[in-house]
């Protein structure tokens, strides 16, 4: 019996590369819903190969050409999208918060959830995983470091003594800090490794993505703050790797590729061939390079750390700052380095509330973006 799938975000990079790994393993999937962006001429081609019964984008479009798929608009069209129990799983694909309530919104109808939405659980992961937990609901991590520990834990987290979260270190490794003060975006967006959306791009140059990674770690595998570590590894190899009790370490290796954590999360328990990975050579990768990260070069990791030890708001608060700030900087309001600066300041200005609601999370998040937008007139 084929699997029901639907996706929010097809046309970002995740989006296309699970109907990547669909398309390879077309007898196994039904594509039930589609949810694009901006780029409608990329979701029309994805509606006429894949025929979803349902298609969502943000605003009307004329383009559109649903192919008589039934046509759902903004946030209420991925909720309705997300409240079809037809659905086996639900890829949440989009970057930002708006993948916090379709989340949600699946956890309520029993929906399992491949996630690759950071800030889903950044901003409530308290709230997400206890609901999930009560309802039965597996969160399946589709970022390559979640998804290589999550592969190496394997139900023994009992075992688990401590988390070691892998990071390429991004564009600026080997930089000063007056050069990565004074970086383009073109250069912020030149990662030598990932080639993601612009938002997370950003993210990974100022190491900001890891410190986002950390708090899902935290969240995901039930594992305190002091034993989950990140390293620098320049190669991206391994994706990441864990250590048990007695000191054994497991790692994921392989070649840089999206592909595989994408079919692992929505194919879970199974390890079809499907899209298979170039074959990773030892003898070829020859070095495997690892290194203590810099957090006065690249204090955003460290801030993270504080935030996710705080809890309750202020990881909202932090990820609201991260977004508007990342947002400015690709507009040219602001430089690299001031994407940190604006987060910190708007971080201790924060009056932290300890277990907020969803509610709050949403009022809370709202006013801290509107602070930070107001740093930037």
């Amino acid at each position: 019996m084929k699997r029901k799938i639907s996706i929010i975000g097809s046309t970002g990079s995740i989006g296309t590369q699970t109907l990547e790994v669909i398309e390879k393993l077309h007898d196994d999937f039904e594509i039930i819903s589609l949810a694009g962006g901006k780029n409608v001429d990329l979701l029309n081609k994805q509606i006429a190969k894949f025929k979803p019964k349902s298609v969502c984008i943000s605003e009307k479009s004329e383009n559109l050409n649903p192919c008589g798929a039934k046509v759902l608009y903004g946030d209420e069209g991925l909720e309705e999208i997300c409240s079809n129990k037809e659905n086996d799983i639900i890829v949440v694909a989009v970057s930002g918060k708006i993948g916090l309530r379709p989340t949600l919104k699946a956890i309520e109808n029993g929906i399992d959830i491949a996630l690759a939405n950071k800030e889903t659980l950044v901003m409530a992961g308290d709230i997400v995983m206890k609901r999930a937990k009560n309802a039965g609901v597996k969160i399946l991590p589709v970022d390559s470091e979640h998804s290589a520990i999550f592969q190496c834990i394997h139900g023994e987290s009992e075992k688990v003594d401590r988390l070691i979260i892998t990071a390429s270190g991004g564009p600026f490794l080997h930089k000063s800090i007056e050069e990565i003060k004074n970086a383009t975006v073109e250069q912020a967006l030149a990662h030598p490794r990932w080639n993601m959306g612009r938002k997370i791009t950003v993210d990974s140059a100022t190491l900001m993505n890891k410190g986002l990674e950390i708090i899902e770690a935290h969240h995901l595998f039930d594992m305190d703050y002091d034993r989950i570590n990140v390293v620098i590894h320049p190669q991206s190899y391994v994706h990441s790797a864990i250590e048990y009790k007695d000191g054994s370490i497991l790692a994921q290796i392989g070649v840089p590729s999206m592909h595989l954590p994408i079919q692992y999360a929505i194919c879970y328990p199974e390890r079809p061939q499907g899209i298979k990975s170039r074959s990773f050579s030892f003898a070829d990768a020859q070095k495997f390079e690892f290194l203590k990260p810099d957090f006065e070069k690249f204090p955003c990791p460290a801030l993270a750390y504080e935030a996710g030890r705080t809890g309750g708001s202020a990881t909202t608060c932090m990820n609201a700052a991260n977004e508007e700030a990342v947002y400015a900087f690709l507009e040219g309001k602001i430089t690299l380095y001031d994407i940190y600066t604006t987060v910190e300041k708007i971080y201790r200005q924060h009056n932290v509330v300890k277990n907020p609601n969803i509610d709050e999370i949403f009022e809370i998040d709202n006013e801290i973006r509107a602070k930070t937008r107001e740093l930037f007139k």
